[in-house]
């Protein structure tokens, strides 16, 4: 039986895509570099912002990586609130699995700052706690150490949490942690061979319908 929840950030619980590709572009065009069509940026997400960054550049430009995170990070402030949406009827499906009691977290390899912006502008306060970025002092997805800490101050097994998540990373941070994975097909970097949740009732019955 699931007991808790941690979810992804990015093709998970929101369509992040179109704004995550607006300040990229914004920062490549401001150093004449060229930009990247939205289909291609979607592989590029999941990693980080100077992985995002390092992909786009490719080896022709990779010296200039300093420079487009720093023009990233000026524009993602503004580029997100109009390029980022939750998924059609996930806060509907967080209200009821809140009102089951389920505790649920937020562990993103987006940066800390940027995490908690997007979860608490876009979603009811008190669905969430904690809610974690990538911060300097830990290490990223799929290292299993921040996602084990949010199970233990639960006070549950690792066996009793869900991972939610859209990619390989997301699923290797689940195995590591021990954690149950439930994948959805919709996100960015999704896995192959693997069995995914195609819709928000998939999450649903995963959950809430395996309570009773």
């Amino acid at each position: 039986m699931i007991r808790g929840l941690i979810f992804d950030l990015d093709g998970t619980l929101v369509d992040s895509l179109p704004g995550i590709a607006a300040a990229l572009n914004h920062s490549l065009e401001e150093l004449g570099l060229p930009a990247h069509p939205e289909e291609a940026v979607k592989g590029y997400i999941g990693d980080g912002v100077e992985t995002l960054v390092n992909r786009a550049l490719g080896n022709d430009h990779c010296t200039r990586s300093g420079e487009v995170v720093a023009g990233f990070q000026k524009h993602y402030p503004n580029d997100w609130k109009t390029g980022t949406h939750p998924y059609p009827g996930m806060t509907t499906l967080l209200e009821e699995l809140h009102g089951e009691n389920i505790p649920m977290a937020v562990l993103s390899n987006k940066p800390h700052l940027y995490t908690v912006e997007i979860v608490e502008t876009l979603f009811p306060t008190h669905l969430f706690k904690p809610i974690r970025g990538h911060q300097k002092a830990f290490l990223k997805k799929p290292d299993p150490t921040t996602a084990l800490q949010i199970v233990s101050g639960w006070n549950l097994a690792p066996e009793e949490v869900a991972y939610v998540g859209d990619s390989t990373v997301d699923l290797a941070t689940a195995k590591a942690a021990n954690l149950i994975p439930l994948i959805f097909s919709w996100g960015y970097g999704t896995p192959e061979d693997f069995p995914l949740l195609g819709s928000v009732n998939d999450l649903r019955h995963a959950v809430i319908e395996t309570r009773s």
